[in-house]
């Protein structure tokens, strides 16, 4: 079985990419999703949080305004969070993990979207770099809630770049062309690693933009 990593910088479409896999019954693990549901009513980490950060959580789980005043532009802090945080989510992926093993599929989609800020990328036998245009990641981030310039200015630049992500990647799948063409590539490009894995394919490369990296 080979483990993909899936990364985006914010903005570039990965979480659609990764329901567009899950639809097509590859396994996905989401990182995020897991540590929501840490963090939500009755999540597991809460007890941890509070304990650490008291104030921060509450019937309905974490707040996260709260938390994030406790530990934004505190090094120490944000370290204490993540020493309660990356066990559970690392356990959980075990799991995961384990259990597509026993299912016997061939490959499946770890949804990290800090992969290269982290170690995750040392942990995978292939990633996936989604990416679009930067005028269409700066209208999708401006469209969200809450969000401001700066704000989108400031989580891009605490990211690694996307030539960067796109550089060391070994598939990219575009998203700036809209969902139809977004999904044809994440057909073509699953289709391929059911059979080939990370090998160097040509005739994906010959219907696909994505790149692949040579055995």
């Amino acid at each position: 079985m080979k483990v993909i990593g899936l990364t985006g910088s914010i903005g570039m479409g990965k979480s659609t990419v990764a329901s567009m896999f899950a639809a097509l019954r590859v396994p996905v693990f989401d990182a995020d999703a897991e540590v929501h549901r840490l963090q939500g009513p009755g999540g597991r980490a809460l007890a941890m949080i509070e304990a650490a950060f008291p104030g921060t959580t509450g019937p309905d789980g974490l707040d996260r305004q709260a938390l994030g005043k406790a530990v934004f532009g505190r090094p120490a802090d944000l370290k204490r969070l993540e020493a309660i945080m990356h066990p559970m989510v690392a356990a959980a992926q075990s799991a995961f993990l384990a259990r597509a093993r026993r299912g016997r599929t061939s490959f499946v989609i770890l949804d990290i979207p800090l992969l290269f800020e982290g170690s995750g990328w040392k942990h995978v036998d292939g990633i996936i770099t989604v990416s679009a245009p930067a005028r269409v990641q700066r209208a999708r981030v401006l469209r969200r809630p809450g969000m401001t310039e700066a704000r989108f200015l400031a989580i891009r630049a605490a990211q690694v770049p996307d030539r960067q992500k796109r550089a060391r990647s070994d598939f990219i799948i575009e998203t700036g062309r809209g969902k139809r063409v977004t999904l044809r590539a994440v057909r073509r490009l699953a289709a391929c690693l059911s059979v080939h894995g990370v090998r160097y394919c040509r005739q994906c490369v010959k219907s696909s933009s994505t790149r692949k990296r040579r055995a």
